[in-house]
């Protein structure tokens, strides 16, 4: 599958401000993207991807008929659109609110205002993760890799495989929690962990730790996955003995250049 081009790109933007509307229009040309169909409600965004599905919602955070967190819920549900990419725009900070988006796969979440620098970032994410474009790596081949992933959120676990999958990771075992990853290490073989933070019964640093003081895995590399922005919780990650660190939204291009250094390290 050959990459896909910006201005190839067909984007549905959701925004109850005219002139907000404009003005990110605007923006987007400047990326050169004009391929941009721009509706103020949900009740119109629905109308559109029934016409037309786009490469990419870009979405405000509230409308007058509804909020973009029950919009991507009622996508991610529908096996039509369970895959949409999804973009965020939003001033809004709290963490709670801007949860649910980490948790369902978004491309990114940008502020309001934003940056060209923002905007170029998730566009270009968007990119990464409609293509497919093989690592190459020095010390494995990719495919024969084979990488567990733990998340409680099936639909932060489904973006972050279909993100490995892309990279060219054929190999993939999912868990739910870490309980469950603990019983799938103790069956079969892995040569890299990636793990969100926050899940019940056992967490991404209670299955960390499980790792280090396991003879068979102590060697495996460990790519944390976390939306944690408390300073005690980061401390509590990077003592558990994690190779790496990652943010949600679970970025392609950050995620490339981790794995190169965690998997050719050796």
């Amino acid at each position: 599958m050959s990459r896909i081009r910006l201005q190839d790109l067909q984007i549905l933007l959701i925004e109850p401000s005219a002139t907000q509307r404009r003005i990110i229009s605007r923006q987007l040309e400047q990326e050169q993207i004009s391929a941009v169909d721009g509706v103020g409600t949900r009740a119109e965004a629905l109308q559109a991807l029934q016409r037309t599905r786009p490469d990419l919602v870009i979405s405000a955070f509230y409308y007058e008929d509804g909020s973009a967190d029950e919009l991507l819920r009622q996508l991610r549900a529908d096996p039509a659109f369970s895959d949409l990419p999804f973009l965020l725009i939003s001033s809004e900070t709290r963490r709670a609110q801007l949860e649910v988006f980490k948790q369902s796969g978004v491309v990114a979440i940008l502020p309001k205002p934003f940056t060209r620098a923002h905007l170029e970032a998730a566009l270009n994410a968007t990119l990464d993760l409609l293509s497919q474009e093989e690592m190459e790596l020095e010390l494995y081949d990719i495919d024969t890799i084979r990488v567990l992933v733990v998340d409680d959120s099936r639909l932060a676990r489904r973006h972050i495989l279909r993100v490995l999958q892309n990279l060219g990771i054929k190999h993939l075992i999912e868990a739910e929690d870490g309980k469950a990853a603990i019983e799938r290490l103790q069956q079969q073989e892995v040569d890299l962990v990636v793990t969100d933070y926050n899940m019940p019964e056992v967490n991404g640093a209670e299955l960390a730790d499980f790792i280090r003081h396991s003879e068979l895995h102590a060697h495996l590399p460990i790519l944390m996955v976390t939306s944690e922005a408390n300073d005690a919780h980061l401390s509590q990650i990077t003592q558990a003995g994690v190779d790496a660190l990652a943010d949600k939204p679970f970025e392609p291009a950050t995620v490339r250049k981790l794995l190169a250094r965690l998997l050719d390290r050796r």
